[in-house]
Formats: structure tokens, C-alpha cells, sequence
């Protein structure tokens, strides 16, 4: 089956090199961001769930009065907007966004992230939490009489929405989590489960996991694996640009990482206890620098190389592969011109090997420059842009270069 390419897009630009600058929403941010990932053939983008970040409703909305076929992947925290309200503002984002919008449900890893909100629910009920919230969401989009529920966390009655979900039956709804309680809960509802970049033999493992759980109820889940690919015009240049990330996140934080709790964060350590480079090109150093807080373990080397180690998760079965660069909208642009359009041949090739029919990309990669377009210093568009918003793009370029 196509691979579902999937970005990020934030309010204002920043990464783990590159500090926050300028103010929490920047509009123009949101739009040239959107576009630009459009232009480089991502069919969707991952609008992130932070408890001290604007609101990411407002976030899909602008993104998507300016593009015409990008699609938003939004994350939402269960447990401070109930269900049935939470139905009725996503059905009708997604009638905004011409029905490109999913869900990405956050259970929450992180005690005090949950508690700045007010929410002190223990680990374990965090999780059970998010299949009733979910199991309710697809009722109030659904139902076509008023219903009543009665639950661990919820009661409602009479609950009935007026607006469903452009998409039918609805939305897809994706969500993850490393530890069994996280597979016990999400795996019986989720369309998509998400699963961070670890060894390939753990990941099928996990997968494995994860299937059993899904099918133990008679449900269908496919999977989506989230990297940060760092490239090269060459395998050198690559692990040169990738340990110079290295040194700039290891200055900022200077030994203060905190240490993880979440299971998702503790087996890549885990993993990167037991070697720095798995794989083909699966570099771990960045997770053990960033306390493995989320999507942190690298790809690194040309973009033949990161292709093909890519399309090996695919082989295994996610058919969604988010990327996240260090740079983030000069990799986006880097990614669309050099990976992209590769991770879609070689999926093709793939699903041509199986009688699959091959899909087309739902949004264009960008036009090559030159002769297969220029890694570390070709990123024209991106710095016109910062210049004329005035986001500030040099430490991010020193790194690149």
C-alpha cells in the first residue's frame, strides 16, 4: 500500500539546536511552514500537544486555509475537554479542512506536563482513559439518536452532535505508547499506532505485540514510525553534520537532562545502552543527549542510505513514516527534494513486487535544482523566507553547513 509522509508544524520555529525566538504564535510561521511542507510532497503534518502551547485546534485551522491538500495530524490530550465536546471541535475542524483532519491522541508520559493542567490521573488510568475517550468520540460522531454512557472516567446523557466528521465514518483516529498497559488500551481503537525509531528486531517485536492486542479484539490497526533523518551528499558529510547536532544539543544542556519515566523514553535507552548505531544507519547518541523526550533517535547518512533504512520499517509494516528535522524548514525542503521522492520508489517497487497498485502522492515533491539539488547549503527558499519574516535561521544553517 502508498506511504503516508508526514511532517511537523509548529507556531514558531524551533528545534533542539535552534531556541524559540520570536513570539509563541507566529501566523506567517504557521502558513509558510504549511506551505512549504505542501510544496515537498508530505501528505501530513503533526501539529504537537504541549501543555504551555497555543492552541492547536487554531493551529490546524490556519494551516489549512492556506493549502489545499496537506492533511494535520493533531494532538490531543485526553482528560481537560470532554469527549462529546472534543467530537463536535474536531468534526468541525475537519469540515473546515475539507476533511483532511486525524487525531493523534496523547495519553501523557510525563507527571508534571500533566499536572501543569491539573491533571494527577496515575499512569496506568492514563492510558485506560484515552479507549473510553476515544470509544466515545466515534459514538458522538456516529450515533444517530441521542445515547447515554456510563463509564470509568465519563457519564453523559442524552449526548448527540448535530456535525459529524467530513471523512465517513469519521476521522482516523491514531495514538501510541511503549508499555503494555499503552498497547492494551490504544491497540483496540486506534486506526494508526505510532511507535518511535528503535532497532528494527524491537520493532517487530513490538509491532508483533501490538497486532496481538488489536486482533484479540477483532481490529485492524496499521502502524506509523517516527525518525529525525539527518543527510549528506556523502556518508561523511552526513555523521559530520549529525555530530556536530550532537554537540550543539550536549552545550545546551550542559548534563541537565532530566531522566525519563515514560516506556517509550526508557527503551531507547535502553537500546542505546546496548549499541550507538543499529542497523543500517540508526544512531542512538541523540536520544541519550535529549533524555530520549519523544522522537529523538537519528537516520544519518545520503539520502539512498536513509531511504532504504526507512522503507525497512515500512517493510515491517508502518506505512506511515513521520520525519522531523533538526532544521526544521530547511530539512523539510531537503527531505522533499532528496528523500521523499526516493522512500516513494522504493515503496512502489515494493507493492509492484506484491500485485500492489501504487498510489500517487497526494501533494508533489519539489522541483529538483540542478543536479539532484544541493544538501547542505541549497536551502535558498527557506533563508528568502527568514529573512523577509525575520525568524532567525543562522545557528540552524552553521549546523547544516
Amino acid at each position: 500500500m502508498p506511504v503516508e509522509m508526514i511532517g511537523w508544524i509548529a507556531p514558531r520555529v524551533s528545534s533542539e539546536i535552534m531556541p524559540p525566538s520570536g513570539p509563541p504564535f507566529n501566523v506567517e510561521v504557521i502558513a509558510e511552514t504549511a506551505r512549504l511542507h505542501e510544496q515537498a510532497g508530505f501528505d501530513r503534518v503533526l501539529i504537537g500537544y504541549f501543555s504551555h502551547a497555543p492552541d492547536g485546534f487554531l493551529i490546524g485551522a490556519h494551516a489549512a486555509a492556506v493549502t489545499r491538500r496537506l492533511q494535520f495530524l493533531l494532538a490531543h490530550r485526553p482528560g481537560f475537554v470532554a469527549p462529546t465536546v472534543a467530537a463536535r471541535k474536531l468534526a468541525t475542524l475537519d469540515h473546515l479542512s475539507g476533511g483532511r483532519t486525524a487525531v493523534h491522541m496523547i495519553s501523557g508520559g510525563n507527571d508534571a506536563e500533566q499536572a501543569r493542567d491539573g491533571d494527577f490521573t496515575d499512569h496506568d488510568a492514563r492510558y485506560r482513559r484515552p479507549q473510553e475517550y476515544v470509544t466515545l468520540l466515534q459514538r458522538t460522531w456516529t450515533a444517530p439518536v441521542p445515547f447515554d454512557h456510563q463509564g470509568e472516567f465519563y457519564r453523559v446523557v442524552g449526548a448527540y452532535s448535530d456535525i459529524r466528521c467530513q471523512q465517513v465514518p469519521h476521522m482516523p483516529i491514531y495514538g501510541g505508547g511503549g508499555s503494555p498497559a499503552a498497547s492494551a488500551a490504544l491497540a483496540p481503537v486506534v486506526d494508526v499506532y505510532m511507535l518511535w525509531g528503535e532497532p528494527l528486531k524491537t520493532t517487530a517485536a513490538f509491532m508483533e505485540e501490538v497486532r496481538a492486542v488489536a486482533r484479540s479484539t477483532k481490529h485492524q490497526l496499521t502502524f506509523s514510525l517516527s525518525t529525525r533523518p539527518i543527510l549528506g551528499r556523502t556518508e561523511g558529510e552526513a555523521w559530520d553534520r549529525a555530530r556536530r547536532i550532537l554537540a550543539t544539543i550536549t552545550a545546551r544542556h550542559q548534563g541537565t537532562v532530566p531522566p525519563p519515566h515514560n516506556a517509550g523514553s526508557l527503551r531507547l535507552l535502553e537500546a542505546a545502552a546496548d549499541k550507538e548505531v543499529h542497523d543500517s544507519c540508526l544512531w542512538m547518541a541523540l536520544a541519550v543527549a535529549t533524555g530520549a523526550r519523544g522522537n529523538s533517535t537519528a537516520l544519518v547518512g545520503t539520502p539512498e542510505t536513509v531511504a532504504e533504512a526507512l522503507v525497512a520499517y515500512y517493510d515491517l509494516g508502518a506505512t506511515s513514516l513521520l520525519i522531523r528535522g533538526y532544521d526544521p524548514l530547511a530539512d523539510a525542503v531537503a527531505y522533499g527534494r532528496e528523500l521523499i521522492p526516493r522512500v516513494r520508489a522504493l515503496v512502489a517497487e515494493r507493492d509492484a513486487a506484491r500485485g500492489e497498485a501504487a498510489a500517487e502522492p497526494l501533494t508533489p515533491p519539489l522541483p529538483a535544482e540542478g543536479e539532484g539539488g544541493d544538501l547542505g547549503q541549497d536551502y535558498s527558499t527557506v533563508t528568502d523566507l527568514a529573512r523577509l519574516r525575520g525568524w532567525s535561521m543562522s545557528q540552524p544553517r552553521s549546523v547544516a553547513q
